[in-house]
């Protein structure tokens, strides 16, 4: 058996064969991780030999027995492991139990080898937390895996896993798929599970789910985690019919897909991603599906601002519980800068800006439903650029020390900093956020490699609970000349 030859659903099948134990793929992947993690900084924290003792009880008849996983340090909480969500403020917390995604996990039979590296309080769209270190992308170290579930892209892209938990509230499934060659699905809002003790993450922009190797790999996920959660505060109906097994259907509808390779707030747009897009649009078309090229009518900057407004307000939420927790004040030495200025700018968001900002979101969601009544599918690039180098959106000492006048400002000053401190990453990452305010699934599909060995993914957006449609439309894809090769590639990486 060749390890990184095989998917999480492969793997599992040779574990029911009996063709190999849980043991022997524990062992095989880290393996694997010794050999490239070191250079990559992807896996952050281990429990090889946790993982071992939980392998002997694992039950066969689990769809994903005895498959090694890693999960996103954030959100994704293992019962007795740290959980530092990439925060000093966190580098001593201790799970007391499993997310309810994790539980679901665990039993559908994977096996939990570590966890994966990702920016503080998953804010940034690359993985350089000061606590933890830079994560590089396999396919050419000098440049980042993206964030913020880079960790979890950059082990799959490195042949540890084929499958790593991984969150979205901005893009952080999608950024990093495109930038690492994987396929990075972003489910309906309230498809997945969430808590406990909470109903929503930054008020349903964010969900937890997975990154993968293969289509079928996230369709057999789906599977898994598809929830109705009565303590939740978005519901979409199940999905009666397996996600998987719909993936046998070899007749794929004829869609109507409106396309753009113009950014939602202005931004430049590279040649390699209008290239990406260009060459699956022409692809449809051969393959006959009505394809046009049509903009969605959303106000892309007003949408964006409206953004950094809920994040400035979770922000100083959740330092208020830290500085109630601790007993003392959070200073701007607890904290990396983007959370502080973020923290700062909240303080000053009243409840009714508050509430006015998410009203935007519902706006657009009504926008974009009344879009795909004429349009089935939306095709974008998933990024702008390719990956940028590591520190490349990373604040200088200079640009900190200006970034620290936050308080000093009046609140539209401050909203104003909160865009233009965000604006060199938004310019590599424009697309992707839309869906995260309007609660529809979204994917990321691996079909370009620009210079520098550096892919480039498209993105596509269905209507609320459509994901059956994205995930046969990509496995339709996965078998065509577009689709990247993560296992022969990444020349950069040590021999397998």
């Amino acid at each position: 058996m060749n390890y990184i030859d095989f998917d999480g659903v492969g793997l599992a099948e040779l574990v029911k064969q009996k063709q190999v134990s849980p043991e022997e793929l524990i062992e095989a992947s880290f393996k694997r991780m010794e050999e490239i993690n070191p250079e990559i900084n992807a896996v952050i924290r281990t429990r090889k030999e946790k993982a071992v003792k939980e392998a002997r009880d694992i039950d066969f008849s689990q769809p994903f027995a005895g498959v090694p996983i890693v999960l996103k340090d954030i959100s994704q909480a293992i019962q007795g492991e740290k959980l530092t969500a990439g925060a000093r403020l966190m580098r001593n917390f201790t799970a007391k139990q499993d997310s309810h995604l994790v539980a679901r996990l665990r039993k559908a039979g994977f096996l939990f080898i570590g966890q994966t590296n990702t920016p503080e309080f998953g804010l940034k769209n690359i993985t350089e937390p000061e606590i933890h270190g830079q994560t590089k992308n396999p396919w050419n170290t000098d440049h980042s895996a993206g964030g913020s579930s880079g960790g979890s892209a950059a082990s799959i892209a490195a042949g540890i896993v084929p499958i790593a938990g991984a969150s979205d509230g901005g893009g952080s499934i999608r950024i990093p798929a495109s930038f690492t060659g994987l396929f990075g699905l972003k489910p309906t809002r309230g498809r997945t599970p969430v808590g406990p003790g909470t109903g929503r993450q930054w008020q349903g922009a964010s969900i937890d789910f997975a990154l993968t190797r293969s289509v079928r790999d996230s369709a057999a996920l789906l599977d898994v985690l598809q929830t109705f959660q009565p303590s939740a505060a978005f519901h979409i109906p199940k999905f009666e019919v397996s996600y998987l097994k719909e993936l046998e259907n070899p007749k794929l509808p004829k869609f109507r897909v409106a396309f753009t390779t113009e950014s939602p707030v202005g931004t430049p747009v590279s040649e390699a991603a209008k290239k990406a897009v260009h060459k699956v649009a022409g692809s449809l078309v051969e393959q006959g599906h009505h394809v046009e090229e049509r903009s969605n009518g959303v106000d892309g900057m007003r949408l964006m601002k409206n953004y950094y407004l809920m994040n400035c307000g979770e922000m100083s939420s959740v330092i208020s519980n830290f500085e109630q927790g601790l007993g003392r004040e959070i200073t701007s030495h607890d904290v990396e800068i983007v959370t502080w200025v973020l923290y700062k700018a909240g303080e000053k968001v009243s409840a009714a800006e508050f509430a006015k900002s998410l009203a935007e979101w519902d706006l657009a969601a009504a926008q974009m439903d009344e879009f795909h009544q004429t349009y089935d599918l939306y095709l974008t690039p998933t990024n702008a650029f390719p990956a940028p180098l590591n520190g490349e959106l990373t604040h200088s000492h200079s640009e900190r020390e200006e970034l620290l006048e936050v308080g000093n400002l009046n609140k539209q000053e401050q909203q104003q900093l909160v865009y233009d401190m965000f604006e060199p990453s938004l310019t590599y990452t424009p697309f992707t956020q839309l869906a995260n305010l309007t609660g529809q699934p979204a994917m990321n599909v691996p079909v370009h490699l620009a210079e520098k060995n550096l892919p480039m993914g498209v993105q596509f957006t269905a209507p609320k609970g459509k994901e059956d449609w994205l995930l046969s439309l990509a496995s339709h894809m996965e078998q065509s000349g577009l689709w990247l090769d993560i296992t022969k590639a990444a020349t950069n990486q040590k021999p397998r």
